[in-house]
């Protein structure tokens, strides 16, 4: 009898239009976590001649522009190592500056030497960390180029300057990725509150009618005024006047309404905060602006110079290893920070 009685609904609720159904989206899913983390080295590719990456280089490449924060941040930190940045003939700013970009950005960089009839290192020329690969051969580097070349450099004709990663010694690894995720999430709350505007046609309410007076033009009417909400009509007001209607005839069940509630601004906060501690900047100097009425973020002289003495200070002495290829006059140098005795 039970069996019949579900059959039996299921054809009536055919009869009226379809049957109801439901669904869910499934568990949350880390997406780059496989590319991102679960590595336990770096392998040849292109039989065996050069090494690829831990990660994804293009990728990294546009998370600068995935969000507000994370790529301003990275053109920030550059511009921190670049202020005391002491030019040399062999080195001058055009080719120092897109060294250091690389550096922040993939934490790895790349110059070409160019000698001299003495062989006398006289120049360095920046190759772009992007296309870069360490060969299988230590001491060797080649380029990739975009159709689909390769250009392979003499060994020790590259000098590479990388940090350190703990699970392979090939290239460097920043330690940003752990903020991805809130960098993706930052750019998808946005992404959703500029689609939410544009359309104006959001699943944000159901609205329900029970009222028996109404017939097939008043239903006609109601669905119209709906309709035209959408575009550039959204958020207008609607007016609805039912005769004799009964209380509850007329009902708006929210079911997302994005609008009303603060998702946005805690996310957006959120994610900030996680970017922001990645790339471990004060939020002074990251151009955060304090919610709280009174006080803020204290002096912003003492948190330059604090985050220039415990951040900034350690990227230039790595970077000064270039220093090892050059002589003389050709050697580059910063500036001593003002905070020094």
């Amino acid at each position: 009898m039970g069996k019949k009685r579900r059959k039996q609904r299921k054809d009536h609720m055919t009869d009226q239009g379809g049957t109801a159904e439901a669904f869910n989206f499934g568990e949350p899913t880390p997406i780059l976590a496989s590319q991102l983390q679960d590595y336990v080295g770096v392998w040849l590719l292109d039989n065996g001649s050069y090494y690829s990456p831990p990660v994804s280089l293009a990728g990294l490449a546009r998370l600068r522009g995935a969000n507000a924060y994370h790529g301003p941040l990275l053109e920030f930190k550059t511009n921190m190592i670049m202020r005391a940045f002491k030019g040399s003939a062999a080195v001058p700013m055009l080719q120092m500056l897109p060294f250091v970009t690389d550096y922040v950005t993939f934490l790895n960089a790349y110059f070409q030497k160019v000698t001299n009839w003495m062989g006398e290192v006289i120049a360095l020329v920046h190759l772009p960390a992007i296309n870069m690969r360490r060969m299988k051969e230590p001491g060797q580097y080649c380029m990739l180029n975009v159709n689909g070349s390769r250009t392979d450099f003499q060994p020790g004709e590259v000098i590479h300057v990388k940090n350190y990663d703990v699970a392979q010694t090939i290239y460097g690894l920043p330690s940003y990725l752990g903020a991805i995720q809130s960098m993706l999430l930052n750019e998808d709350a946005t992404l959703f509150r500029r689609r939410y505007y544009l359309n104006g046609a959001h699943a944000g309410y159901i609205f329900y009618s029970s009222a028996a007076t109404l017939g097939d033009k008043e239903q006609n009417a109601i669905r119209d005024a709906v309709k035209s909400t959408k575009k550039l009509g959204n958020f207008r007001n609607l007016y609805l006047h039912v005769p004799n209607g009964r209380e509850k005839d007329f009902q708006i069940i929210p079911v997302g309404d994005f609008s009303t509630k603060d998702d946005l601004e805690k996310i957006k906060n959120i994610s900030r905060d996680d970017i922001i501690a990645a790339h471990r900047i004060p939020p002074a100097l990251a151009s955060v602006v304090p919610t709280e009425a009174r006080g803020g973020f204290g002096d912003i002289t003492k948190a330059d110079q604090v985050y220039e003495k415990n951040e900034i200070e350690p990227i230039r002495k790595i970077l000064l290893q270039i220093n090892d290829h050059l002589t003389g006059t050709r050697r580059i140098a910063f500036d001593e920070p003002e905070y020094a005795p």
